[in-house]
């Protein structure tokens, strides 16, 4: 994984971790995720989806009967 990917999801974590909300924290992982997904900045600053990033939640969203037995939370904006 390259150095950049690494600093950005920090920058995320210490920029936007400190909202107590639980909707704000889910927005923190999830653009942590996408950050080491490699995914691509948007012109309104968040990170939009790269293919690493859809399958990395398709798979966290996969149980053992149906493809989507849990859901993935791409929260709220702090």
């Amino acid at each position: 994984m390259p150095d950049n990917q690494i600093a950005k999801a920090l920058k995320i974590a210490g920029r936007y971790s400190q909202n107590d909300s639980a909707q704000h924290k889910s927005w923190v992982i999830d653009q942590m995720v996408r950050a080491l997904t490699d995914c691509p900045e948007t012109t309104s600053g968040v990170l939009g989806e790269s293919l690493e990033y859809t399958e990395f939640v398709a798979d966290c969203k996969a149980g053992d009967d149906v493809p989507e037995t849990y859901s993935w939370d791409e929260g709220t904006p702090p």
